[in-house]
């Protein structure tokens, strides 16, 4: 993939630069509702990410500021989502995407302007960190819609706030804000709007420049931990710590710590 590309008539933007891949919904005048053929290119986007090797941190946001994401495109629901067969296809794009996000083998995190609702919440929870702005709105109204929420996306929910705060969130489908979501657990940080943008750069940079195969194994590790016990694969993890350890980039992260220098890793 060339470094800033469209997919999907223009609707998802891909940009690769300096260790960061950034994926955009470029959906603003329907604040960044994404169809299904959104999704679709999403998981292009990502697969392309993910095999990358210069991509070590992924950033996901919406452009035009004043969504993040905010949820499917109900004016599309007779085309996409009205008959069984449709909605099973429907729902099976968008998991697709949130359990890609979600076990994803990069740090992944949510650059959030504005609404984050509905789907956009299920993949900003779907992603490591959660940085918003002071104006930034979170609900889940799928109860006001009569749509059927299952256990993979109320557990990564709860996975995230815990379960009274999922309840919570879930059962009154109302919009809570960015401090709330603070509180809540849901967000990170909450930052004034002409900060956001700056600050996610600085810690995608920052994640970005941290040795490659260290920060792997962590995301490993999380994504055992947050795991039931008995499908934990413990020797895997100790796999991943142990090449470390035997890793081109355990030498030069001591080198540089005696050198007093910022080490280059290079993943190896």
């Amino acid at each position: 993939m060339a470094e800033g590309i469209a997919f999907a008539d223009g609707k998802m933007l891909a940009h690769k630069a300096d260790g960061v891949g950034t994926m955009t919904f470029n959906n603003p005048e329907k604040r960044n509702a994404v169809s299904f053929d959104m999704w679709k290119a999403a998981e292009q986007i990502l697969a392309d990410f993910a095999s990358d090797p210069a991509v070590r941190v992924v950033v996901v946001t919406g452009a035009g500021g004043k969504a993040f994401v905010s949820g499917a495109d109900v004016a599309r629901f007779d085309d996409e989502r009205a008959e069984t067969d449709a909605v099973q296809r429907y729902n099976a794009a968008t998991e697709a995407i949130y359990a890609g996000l979600h076990g994803f083998s990069k740090p992944t995190i949510a650059k959030i302007r504005g609404f984050c609702i509905g789907g956009g919440l299920g993949l900003a929870v779907s992603c490591d960190l959660r940085i918003a702005t002071e104006n930034s709105k979170f609900a889940l109204p799928a109860a006001k819609l009569g749509l059927g929420y299952g256990f993979a996306p109320l557990r990564r929910l709860t996975d995230v706030v815990g379960l009274p705060f999922a309840k919570e969130i879930f059962f009154t489908a109302r919009q809570f804000t960015a401090r709330e979501a603070e509180v809540m657990g849901l967000v990170n940080r909450v930052l004034p709007e002409n900060e956001l943008d700056g600050y996610v750069a600085d810690y995608a940079a920052t994640i970005a420049a941290n040795a490659p195969l260290t920060i792997g194994t962590a995301k490993f590790v999380f994504q055992q931990i947050a795991k039931d016990p008995a499908e934990r694969d413990l020797e895997a993890c100790a796999s991943r710590v142990r090449q470390c350890f035997a890793s081109r980039d355990y030498g030069e992260g001591r080198s540089a710590f005696m050198e007093k220098r910022k080490p280059a890793f290079s993943g190896t």
